[in-house]
């Protein structure tokens, strides 16, 4: 079995990866570089080389983190609760992710425009699974009628646009709506709205 890392290991990982944040999510995979990332960490290429083997591997680290990361907030969704409570509480919880990963948000949104070449797997995989389980629990309410009858996939997809969107294009939203306003308040507040009327029976 491997040694567990030291504390200075596990923060130099984390610088690295912070870093590689930074550095993935304005320049995309293939306009990124080791020596960037190394730079913005404050490490030497070489220093580098030794948390990570290649600029793949970060980038699948951070990946790997980000998929978990998107997807608890689905997962918290929960079948016996009340429908437009569960399905708001998903909304907000979306919306606060754009709010506290607008970097997270931006390296996934380049990684799924570039095709997924590193993703493919996972969005086939865990995320297509979960989706296809909740548009279930989705249905389901729907039958019941405690909810309006809509696609439940694409009501999830709506989600996703209307919540992502705010950190995906922060400079374009927050060019428009000018100084002294909060872009996630005012959205928090049009999305209430917008889904209470949108899923009353």
């Amino acid at each position: 079995m491997p040694r567990p890392k030291t504390r200075i290991q596990l923060r130099n990982s984390e610088t690295i990866l912070e870093a590689a944040l930074d550095v993935f999510s304005s320049q995309g995979f293939r306009g990124a570089t080791l020596d960037q990332i190394a730079e913005v960490a404050g490490l030497s290429k070489p220093n580098l080389l030794y948390y990570f083997p290649s600029k793949e591997a970060i980038h699948q680290t951070l990946l790997t983190r980000l998929l978990h990361t998107w997807l608890d907030p689905l997962r918290e969704m929960d079948p016996n609760g009340d429908p437009v409570a569960e399905i708001m509480g998903y909304v907000r919880r979306k919306l606060e992710l754009s709010r506290n990963f607008p970097r997270e948000s931006r390296l996934f949104a380049i990684e799924i425009l570039q095709g997924a070449p590193r993703m493919r797997a996972a969005i086939e995989g865990e995320l297509t699974e979960l989706v296809a389980e909740k548009a279930l629990v989705l249905q389901r309410w729907m039958d019941e009628g405690r909810i309006a009858r809509l696609d439940p996939v694409h009501l999830v997809f709506s989600i996703w646009a209307l919540t992502q969107h705010y950190a995906d294009f922060d400079v374009q939203v927050r060019t428009v709506l000018g100084e002294g306003h909060d872009p996630y308040a005012e959205a928090g507040a049009f999305l209430e709205t917008l889904y209470a009327r949108l899923l009353a029976p």
